[in-house]
C-alpha cells in the first residue's frame, strides 16, 4: 500500500513508549503512550492500514488528521501532537482525556441543570462556530465525541473524533448521508446540505442535556430517520414544564428543519439564555481567520519572517487547512490574494470590517511589500499560535538564520535572510530597528 500521510515521518517509538489499550474503534485501537523524553501522557490512535481497503478510505485519514490539525488550539478540540506512519499502521498522538464521554454523563446523572446545560452548550456550540469559520463541518456531532479533561464535576470538555468531517467552501453543497441516526439534520436525509446540518445535531444535543432524551425516537434506524423527517418535537411532558422559555426558544431555533432559517453558531452564542447569567457580549465575535489575522499584524517584523521559515517546515498535514482557505479567498487562482479578494473572503468569513480596517490587514500580511498577499505570507500569517511555540519548530527557525551554528544572529545574517526572501533593504532596517530594543545592533540572540 502507498503512503497514507504526503510527508514522511520518523517513528513513533522513537519518541514515545506505547501503554495499555484504551479503546477500540472501526479502523484501529487507542492506545496510553508516554514522551519519552518529557515523560507526559498523551492518546495514540493506532489506525491499522490493511483495515483501509480503498483510496476513499485513505483520503478519510489523511483529512481527518488535516482538519485536526487546522483546528488545533481551540480549547474545547483535542490537540494534535503528531501523526506516524509505519509499516503497519498510521499513528496519531493527542492530547490524553480521562473524564469518559459527555453521553455517559447524561446516562449517570439523567439530564442537566439549566445553568450546567447552558455551560456545556456554549463550549459545544464554540466549538461549531469556531469549525464553520475555519471551513470545516464536522457532520458527526453527538455525546460520545466530547470527552471530559478529568473526572472533576467541572471539567472542560474536548471535542474528538473528526473521520467524517470534511473542508467546505461558502455556499457548497454536500449529498452523502453521514452521521449518527438521532443526531442527523433532516436536510443530510434529503441529500443537499451544508454547514447548518451541525448546528441541527448540536441542538439535538442541547434537548437531550435538559430533558434527558432524545427529540426524535424509533425503533429501527428508519423509524428513526422518519421522525426527523416528519416528527414533532415535544416540549411539554416530562420535566419541560420547568424549564425556561429562553431554553425552549432556542433549542427551538436550532432544531428549525429549513436550514436558511436555523440560528447559526454565532446567533447560538448571542443567545441570552447562553451568556453568562444572561448577559449578552457587547463585542461580536471574530472569525477566526480575522483573528489571526490581526495577531499576526500586531507583530514585529522579525517575527513576521521567523513565521514564514516556521510555515515553510510544516508538513502538508499540518497547513492543509490554511492551503483551502487561501484557495476560497484566491478566487481567481492566480496564487496571490489582492486587496479585492480578501475584503470578500474576510466577508464570507464571517468578518465584518471597514476598508481602512481591511487595508491595514493587507499591509500587515503582505511582508515583502509586494502589493499582493502570497501563498506564504498567508500560510504564516494565519498560523495558530500553537505551532510556532513547538520547540523543533523554534529550533529550525533559530537554525535558518544562524546558518553558521555561532549561537546568535547578526545583521550580515538577517541581511542574508532576507535577500533569501526577496525582502527590500528597508525591511531589514525596520526588522532591527524593532528586535534590537537595546540598540545594540551587532548581533541579536533569539
Amino acid at each position: 500500500m502507498d503512503s497514507v500521510l504526503t510527508t514522511k515521518t520518523g517513528h513513533l517509538k522513537e519518541r514515545y513508549n506505547l501503554g495499555h489499550e484504551l479503546g477500540q474503534g472501526q479502523y484501529g485501537k487507542t492506545f496510553m503512550c508516554v514522551d519519552r523524553k518529557t515523560g507526559k501522557n498523551y492518546a495514540c490512535k493506532s489506525i491499522a492500514k490493511r483495515k483501509l481497503l480503498t483510496k476513499e478510505d485513505v483520503d478519510d485519514v489523511r483529512r481527518e488528521i488535516e482538519i485536526m490539525h487546522h483546528l488545533s488550539g481551540h480549547p474545547n478540540v483535542i490537540s494534535i501532537e503528531g501523526a506516524y506512519e509505519d509499516a503497519v499502521a498510521v499513528h496519531v498522538v493527542m492530547e490524553l482525556c480521562r473524564g469518559g464521554e459527555l453521553f455517559d454523563r447524561i446516562v449517570k446523572r439523567g439530564r442537566y441543570s439549566e445553568k450546567k446545560a447552558a455551560k456545556l452548550t456554549r463550549k459545544i456550540v464554540g466549538v461549531v462556530e469556531n469549525c464553520h469559520s475555519l471551513g470545516v463541518m464536522h457532520r458527526d456531532l453527538k455525546p460520545e465525541n466530547f470527552l471530559f479533561v478529568d473526572e472533576e464535576e467541572d471539567s472542560d470538555i474536548k471535542t474528538i473524533d473528526f473521520g467524517l468531517s470534511v473542508f467546505f467552501k461558502p455556499g457548497e453543497i454536500f449529498t452523502d448521508v453521514v452521521g449518527s441516526p438521532y443526531y442527523v439534520a433532516p436536510e443530510v436525509l434529503c441529500k443537499g446540505y451544508g454547514p447548518e446540518a451541525d448546528l441541527w445535531s448540536a441542538g439535538v444535543i442541547v434537548y437531550i442535556l435538559l430533558c434527558g432524551v432524545p427529540p426524535f425516537w424509533g425503533d429501527s434506524e428508519q423509524e428513526i430517520f422518519e421522525e426527523v423527517l416528519r416528527g414533532d418535537i415535544d416540549f411539554s411532558s416530562g420535566p419541560w414544564s420547568n424549564i425556561s422559555e429562553s431554553a425552549k426558544d432556542l433549542v427551538k431555533k436550532m432544531l428549525v428543519r429549513d436550514p436558511k432559517r436555523r440560528i447559526t453558531a454565532h446567533q447560538v452564542l448571542c443567545h441570552p439564555w447562553v451568556q453568562v447569567d444572561g448577559v449578552a457580549h457587547e463585542k461580536p465575535l471574530d472569525s477566526a481567520v480575522l483573528s489571526r489575522l490581526m495577531q499576526f499584524s500586531d507583530m514585529d517584523k522579525l517575527k513576521k519572517m521567523a513565521l514564514r521559515v516556521i510555515a515553510e517546515s510544516l508538513s502538508e498535514e499540518e497547513i492543509a487547512g490554511l492551503r483551502e482557505m487561501f484557495e476560497t479567498v484566491d478566487t481567481d487562482n492566480s496564487g496571490y490574494i489582492t486587496f479585492e479578494e480578501l475584503k470578500a473572503g474576510l466577508q464570507r468569513f464571517g468578518a465584518n470590517l471597514n476598508e481602512s480596517d481591511i487595508h491595514d490587514l493587507m499591509k500587515a500580511a503582505d511582508v515583502d511589500n509586494s502589493g499582493t498577499i502570497d501563498y506564504g505570507e498567508f500560510i504564516a500569517a494565519t498560523l495558530h499560535p500553537n505551532k510556532i511555540k513547538k520547540d523543533d519548530h523554534l529550533y529550525k527557525t533559530f537554525s535558518y538564520f544562524d546558518k553558521d551554528k555561532s549561537g546568535y544572529i547578526t545583521q550580515d545574517k538577517l541581511q542574508r535572510a532576507c535577500e533569501e526572501f526577496g525582502l527590500e533593504n528597508s525591511v531589514l532596517e525596520e526588522m532591527i530597528r524593532e528586535a534590537d530594543q537595546n540598540k545594540v545592533s551587532a548581533s541579536i540572540v533569539m
